[in-house]
């Protein structure tokens, strides 16, 4: 019971990662000019938006395959995590500029997705499921 109480809480901060990264590559486009003025550019680092990635990346495999192993069995909250990795690194490595601000954020909000859905599935499941 106590993994599932954590992957819970994973799925929560999953969520705020994810769409915290969404809107952060939404915004930043258009605050550009601005930024600088505030003091934030910092904002419109690359680190910042890698780590932002890595950090959704991280926990969003662990705990979707901690819920899929040990909960759930369903392989779609997997399959949207993977969905919204390939939008943003299409949105990175495509060379379309115009694509990268609306693929990356749209990614984002789709890994927010797939953990909201994860944390749906695990709240639909009986305590004691065992396979």
């Amino acid at each position: 019971m106590k993994i599932l109480q954590f992957n819970i809480n994973l799925d929560r901060i999953g969520i705020t990662a994810s769409t915290l990264c969404a809107i952060h590559c939404a915004a930043v486009p258009f605050l550009i000019t601005i930024l600088p003025m505030w003091g934030l550019d910092f904002l419109a680092n690359d680190w910042i938006e890698i780590s932002m990635i890595i950090i959704s990346l991280v926990i969003g495999v662990w705990s979707l395959s901690a819920s899929f192993r040990k909960s759930h069995h369903n392989i779609l909250p997997i399959c949207t995590l993977i969905t919204g990795f390939v939008l943003i690194a299409t949105g990175h490595f495509s060379g379309i500029d115009f694509l990268e601000p609306i693929l990356i954020p749209l990614g984002g909000f789709t890994i927010a997705l797939a953990h909201f859905l994860n944390l749906r599935m695990l709240k639909s499941c009986p305590v004691n499921h065992k396979h």
